[in-house]
């Protein structure tokens, strides 16, 4: 459950919108302006704020927890793998096939599993996590997967004669397909769908007695969390050019499960911040210190639970609320509410 002050409700969706285009527009420059490996390490963060996109439907808007979303980000990573290495498919259409294989296994995931609760729940998808590494490994599937060893692939070329390098062209298409992803949320959950999926979060016995069916909608929105987190994991592959059972670790579905809460839960601009964090704080880390990077890592995220613990979205929201509306006598304020 999430709390908020009733005055912020409507600046998280104010600030949501704006905040996404100007990210957008600004990110449109990026390529220009940086290294090639500056450019690939923000083409993989466009790729987690899709993954972290997913991850918050599911958490910030259903109410359902998840530790095993990088299960997901796998299953998408082998699809654009397998359909390019085995079946010679252009790169471009292995990311819809991939977002297909994502959204049919996070359905049939749910349908079992989501009649389970909160932490139960989350257990499960623990366990799906710690398992599909070893999955991906098994034998009757090397010839598929690669093993231990993966799968390599080629470095798509600029396609129609386009005067910018490779590394710049996967970061325009990686943004084309985040602008595109998140115009499709946005307009999901402004939705009688969205509407019912907030409902299920909030008010479940309710939600049932108006006819919504608890356990399809769940379902239902545990396949979209995880076709979203596919296509990220399609782009990954893609930008990478290469996929592995040991890229897929707990730690990955632990990263986005950190993205997700300290971006901010419940908006659509917190997995652009989160995903800027998750990409951005372990270099940072690094070099701040080489000996103790994880200690100093984990050190910066409690101090960013302790001082943004609606996350980075509700601080700034909370910011441009009170910058823009005057004081409001003290007697004059409503008490919190839960959205």
């Amino acid at each position: 459950m999430i709390k908020t002050s009733t005055k912020s409700n409507a600046a998280y969706a104010g600030f949501s919108t704006r905040g996404i285009a100007i990210f957008f527009v600004a990110a449109a420059a990026l390529p220009l302006l940086l290294t090639p490996y500056q450019t690939f390490q923000w083409t993989m963060i466009i790729g987690y704020a899709i993954a972290l996109l997913g991850l918050n439907i599911l958490m910030g808007y259903n109410g359902q927890i998840s530790l095993g979303h990088g299960a997901f980000y796998a299953v998408g990573a082998y699809i654009s793998g397998i359909l390019m290495e085995h079946f010679g498919m252009p790169y471009v259409w292995t990311i819809p096939c991939a977002a297909l294989g994502g959204f049919v296994a996070g359905f049939l995931f749910g349908l079992p599993a989501l009649k389970l609760e909160n932490l139960y729940l989350a257990l499960a998808t623990f366990g799906l996590a710690f398992a599909m590494p070893q999955l991906l490994k098994y034998r009757a599937l090397e010839d598929w997967t690669g093993g231990v060893e993966g799968i390599t692939i080629m470095k798509p070329e600029v396609p129609f004669g386009l005067p910018i390098t490779q590394d710049q062209w996967l970061f325009y298409l990686s943004l084309f397909v985040a602008l595109l992803m998140f115009v499709l949320a946005r307009n999901l959950l402004q939705g009688r769908i969205g509407r019912a999926i907030v409902a299920v979060r909030d008010h479940p016995v309710a939600a049932s007695a108006m006819g919504v069916n608890l356990v399809m909608l769940k379902s239902f929105t545990f396949g979209v969390s995880a076709m979203y987190t596919a296509i990220a994991g399609a782009l990954s592959t893609i930008c990478v050019q290469y996929v592995s059972p040991d890229s897929f670790s707990l730690f990955l579905s632990i990263t986005f499960l950190v993205g997700a809460v300290i971006g901010g839960l419940a908006t659509l601009s917190g997995p652009v911040f989160g995903a800027i964090l998750i990409g951005l704080l372990p270099n940072f880390a690094e070099q701040v210190s080489k000996s103790a990077s994880g200690a100093v890592y984990g050190v910066l995220l409690i101090a960013c639970v302790y001082v943004m613990p609606s996350g980075i979205a509700g601080v700034l929201a909370s910011l441009r609320s009170k910058i823009r509306k005057p004081a409001i006598p003290q007697s004059s304020i409503s008490s919190e509410e839960t959205i």
